[in-house]
């Protein structure tokens, strides 16, 4: 098997992935959930300013909720997997 084909685990052909050589294949999934929130909070202290109307405050605080909707939602299927 050459250095850039993977055997995959359902047992379809090996697929073929540029960073395979690199040592990593995959994702990170711990690292996109704590940037999801680091970016949800960043949202949410968006709120503290000199802003007059609140549409803007609705859709900052829409924009956090969707992203811990999100996270939470993947962390309970990761959960229910096991």
């Amino acid at each position: 098997m050459a250095g850039t084909e993977l055997q995959s685990t359902r047992g379809d052909v090996a697929a073929e992935v540029p960073s395979a050589e690199w040592g990593w294949s995959g994702e990170a999934p711990k690292f996109f959930r704590v940037m999801a929130v680091i970016a949800a909070v960043f949202l949410l202290l968006m709120l503290i300013g000199n802003h007059e109307g609140h549409v803007e405050s609705l859709y900052l605080i829409g924009s956090a909720a969707l992203l811990i909707f999100i996270v939470a939602r993947d962390a309970v299927r990761r959960r229910r997997l096991r």
